[in-house]
């Protein structure tokens, strides 16, 4: 069977490599657009703490669904040959100067883990402790402490993913593709030389999704959001190993290795595909960063990152079948949890396109349920 995969980023690399691990013959095809977000994303891998407005449960259970399959595809990943995937298990302090709401957030997050063991362990901790556990932090702000929190490079994953598939056979291309369809059935791409034939196409396009669909008629209701992300170097610290600091009001704050601190992100809707850093994009994520972690103050601004989030209306993913459309298939609009989802919504998407059960209802994530909707600010 030939699949055809429209976009390489992480939802379309994971798409390849599932498709080529079970003997699909692959090609994915990507434009390469400036603000692809998969690199621009923070990399937080962590569903269980949330807040109040991201607590949709069709929302959640994709979420929770992606962080939960991320063990067993680093072990396939290892398996095949892949180490270098940029996942890594450091946990999560969720901070608050008010008790009543760390209060709550603990109360949530502990009842999740009674159903997800994944969560790990759950405990209050002083605001000694959780300075301790990241320097940079402000004093006297206490924490809930959850362990099974991870952190993902996103661009380091999506990598392991296309040299993964590549070892199964697929081919990746760099070139602009639209959708060949004829008689209600999906025949394939064309490119700018030629069509190249498929039994299944998967678009995984990302905020430019929407465009392939245009042509036919069809209105999947994907838009760009644009977040702005900085990443901060502590030169002289050791920041493998820290946590990631999820305020619950405010940005977050992500360390990695080598000294790296990223600090986000925007969200800024109606800005279309306008790939810019802006002053007060920056002066924002700056602000926010340093009202929680003044320690930062001396760190190195080494890059801001500009990328567009594919949002839907009403913040769901969408993920599915057109169902006009015979054997063409649809995985995005993952909107601020890409990386959290996106390897698992690859995976389901592979399993559509071979015609296998997903073990998920698909249905409030239907493409099409929102044609004709646009997003609010």
């Amino acid at each position: 069977m030939k699949v055809i995969v429209v976009g390489s980023g992480i939802v379309g690399a994971s798409a390849a490599y599932h498709l080529a691990k079970k003997g699909a013959e692959v090609v994915v095809m990507d434009q390469g657009h400036e603000g692809q977000a998969t690199p621009a994303g923070a990399g937080i891998v962590c569903p269980w703490i949330s807040r109040e407005k991201e607590d949709h449960p069709d929302r959640y259970a994709v979420a929770k669904a992606g962080a939960c399959y991320y063990p067993k595809l680093i072990a396939m990943l290892e398996q095949d040959g892949v180490t270098d995937t940029g996942y890594s298990l450091v946990g999560a302090l969720a901070i608050s100067d008010n008790d009543e709401v760390l209060s709550e957030i603990e109360e949530k997050v502990k009842s999740r883990k009674a159903e997800t063991p994944e969560v790990g362990e759950v405990r209050r901790v002083t605001a000694e402790e959780a300075q301790a556990y990241f320097p940079p932090l402000k004093e006297g702000i206490a924490a809930v402490y959850v362990s099974g929190a991870a952190r993902v490079d996103g661009a380091s994953l999506r990598d392991s993913l296309k040299r993964g598939a590549e070892k199964h056979g697929a081919q990746f291309y760099s070139e602009e593709a639209s959708l060949q369809v004829a008689e209600g059935r999906v025949l394939g791409i064309r490119t700018s030389d030629k069509v190249i034939a498929a039994d299944s196409v998967v678009v995984a396009g990302g905020a430019w999704a929407s465009r392939l669909f245009e042509p036919l008629g069809i209105d999947i209701a994907i838009e760009p959001e644009r977040g702005q992300i900085a990443h901060l170097v502590l030169s002289g610290e050791d920041t493998a190993n820290w946590p990631i600091i999820h305020p619950m009001e405010g940005h977050y704050l992500v360390p990695f290795e080598g000294s790296r601190v990223v600090a986000g992100a925007t969200r800024e809707a109606g800005t279309g595909f306008d790939y810019r850093m802006t002053a007060g994009g920056v002066k924002e994520v700056l602000d926010e960063a340093l009202a929680v972690a003044p320690g930062l103050k001396d760190s190195t601004l080494k890059e801001v990152r500009v990328g567009f989030r594919p949002v839907c209306p009403d913040n769901l993913p969408s993920i599915g079948a057109i169902q006009s459309v015979e054997g063409l298939f649809v995985a995005n609009g993952l909107g601020s949890l890409g990386l959290t989802m996106g390897p698992y919504a690859g995976a389901v998407a592979a399993r559509l396109a071979l015609g296998e059960e997903v073990g998920l209802d698909l249905s409030p994530y239907d493409p099409l349920r929102h044609a004709g909707e646009k997003v609010e600010n």
